[in-house]
C-alpha cells in the first residue's frame, strides 16, 4: 500500500503512528501542500477533496480522511476495539478531535510553523487560543479519570489526539498547566513501536 502525506502534518503522523505500532509495511510518498501537490490533476483523481493523508491500497483503491484511514488500518487489532460501545467511545473522541481540537490547535500550529506567523494571520492565530485551551481542559479532565482517552486501553482515539497535542506548543499552547495530559503523552511515547514525528 502507498501513503501520501507530509511528515510534519499531525493528520499524516496519525497514519505513521498506526503503521509503526502495528508494523504495517507501506510505501510513503512525500506530498508538499505548500507547493500545490494536492491540487494537481493526478492527485485530485485519487482524492477529489485535495487533502492528505491519502491511503492507496494494493489494488489502487483510495481512502482519505486520517481517522478513517487509521481505523481501517487498525481493524482487528487492540487499537480499534470490536465491542460496539468501546468502538463508539473511540469515535466519540475522534469526532472531538476533528471538531473541537484540531480546528484550534492544528490551525494555530499551521499559522505559526508553516506560515511563520505573518502579520495578516496574527488575529486568527490569537483567536484559536481559547478554543484550543478548552479542548485541552476537556482532555485533562478525562485523563485525570482514565489512563487513555477512551478508557483503560490505548486505541486509535489516543493516536488521533496525540498527533497534534504533542506539538501543541508550536501553536502557542503551554502544556505545563495540564499534568494529566503530559503524563498521557509520556505513556504514549513509552509504548512499544512508538515512532516520533520526523
Amino acid at each position: 500500500m502507498k501513503i501520501y502525506g507530509d511528515r510534519k502534518s499531525g493528520n499524516c503522523y496519525k497514519v505513521q503512528l498506526v503503521c509503526g505500532f502495528l508494523e504495517i509495511d507501506h510505501e510513503w510518498i512525500d506530498v508538499d501542500i505548500l507547493a500545490g501537490d494536492t491540487k494537481s490533476g493526478e492527485f485530485l483523481e485519487r482524492n477529489p477533496n485535495g487533502k492528505i493523508p491519502l491511503l492507496e491500497l494494493d489494488q489502487g483503491e483510495p481512502l482519505s480522511e486520517s481517522n478513517a484511514i487509521i481505523n481501517f488500518l487498525a481493524g482487528g487489532s487492540a487499537l480499534y476495539p470490536d465491542e460496539s460501545l468501546a468502538q463508539a467511545r473511540v469515535l466519540q473522541w475522534q469526532f472531538f478531535e476533528q471538531y473541537s481540537h484540531e480546528p484550534f490547535i492544528a490551525v494555530a500550529r499551521f499559522i505559526n510553523k508553516y506560515l511563520g506567523l505573518p502579520d495578516d494571520k496574527a488575529e486568527e492565530y490569537a483567536s484559536k487560543q481559547v478554543g484550543g485551551h478548552k479542548a485541552l481542559q476537556v482532555m485533562e479532565k478525562q485523563l485525570g479519570r482514565t489512563p487513555y482517552i477512551a478508557g483503560e486501553s490505548f486505541t486509535t482515539a489516543d493516536i488521533s489526539l496525540y498527533a497534534y497535542t504533542h506539538v501543541a506548543h508550536e501553536g502557542g499552547f503551554e502544556l505545563g498547566v495540564y499534568p494529566a495530559v503530559q503524563a498521557w503523552l509520556d505513556r504514549v511515547v513509552s509504548l512499544p513501536n512508538f515512532k516520533g514525528m520526523e
